[in-house]
């Protein structure tokens, strides 16, 4: 049963929740292809610091109601620039990416260039899938990790004195 859920949820995933290790979860965009997701990293593309040298991720993913209805553990296998594997995956990755500067062969020629890891994860052989109902109770929920991104607000401007009651 869980291993048709996860087919399932690989097919039509277009956001994973994968994390590597003891690290936190990050959202990645992935694109599914042949019972796997293909996952774009680097510079000038989503951040996901250790998932190009790791051996295996935990991937969760979502089902069509938005909540999580599987955790697989999944091999990752970075594909080389130049290989057989990377002329025929690559391009259908660029194809995906939304707002990309450029064509698709200008966009996987700057990721060859950049050294964007490109990685395939795939359920292993043994069914580590969990569903329903042995998903984990805790939603998982954390603070918003420290960025440089966040900025200070302004107080609202107001026009009139606002009297106290």
């Amino acid at each position: 049963m869980t291993s048709a859920v996860l087919e399932e949820a690989l097919k039509k995933a277009a956001l994973a929740w994968v994390s590597v290790g003891d690290g936190p979860a990050l959202g990645l965009w992935c694109m599914p292809l042949d019972g796997s997701l293909i996952v774009v990293s680097g510079p000038g593309e989503q951040f996901a610091p250790d998932l190009a040298g790791a051996t295996r991720a935990t991937v969760r993913l979502r089902g069509d109601s938005g909540g999580l209805i599987v955790v697989s553990e999944m091999a990752v296998s970075r594909l080389a620039p130049g290989s057989d594997e990377w002329t025929e995956v690559a391009p259908q990755l660029a194809q995906k990416r939304l707002n990309a500067s450029g064509t698709a062969d200008e966009v996987v020629a700057r990721w060859a260039e950049s050294g964007c890891a490109v990685v395939r994860l795939t359920p292993s052989d043994q069914d580590t899938a969990v569903g329903a109902p042995d998903l984990p109770s805790e939603s998982g929920v954390a603070p918003p990790r420290e960025t440089p991104a966040r900025v200070e607000t302004r107080r609202p401007f107001r026009l009139h004195r606002v009297r106290r009651r």
